[in-house]
């Protein structure tokens, strides 16, 4: 099995760009949408959005989560959307 877009970074950390890239603009969308700026968002939830919606950081399922419920959705209709 061939893959391209999975880095190891850390021992036992992996990171998959191409994953990572569609979770930060589907984050980024969703913001956007709600017409909130990274510091709105960092001021309500404590979260570094910018690093997270560049793809540079290798979010956890517990920071998405809580970008998520922030959002007013599930991890579920959240990856039912990057799918679309």
């Amino acid at each position: 099995m061939k893959l391209y877009s999975i880095v190891i970074v850390n021992l036992g950390q992996i990171k998959n760009i191409k994953l990572l890239k569609a979770v930060s603009r589907g984050l980024k969308q969703l913001r956007v949408t709600r017409k909130l700026t990274q510091e709105q968002v960092f001021n309500d939830t404590g979260i570094h959005v910018a690093r997270v919606e560049t793809a540079t950081y290798n979010i956890t399922i517990s920071t998405l989560d809580a970008l998520c419920k922030y959002y007013g959705l599930t991890l579920k209709e959240f990856f039912n959307e990057l799918g679309s």
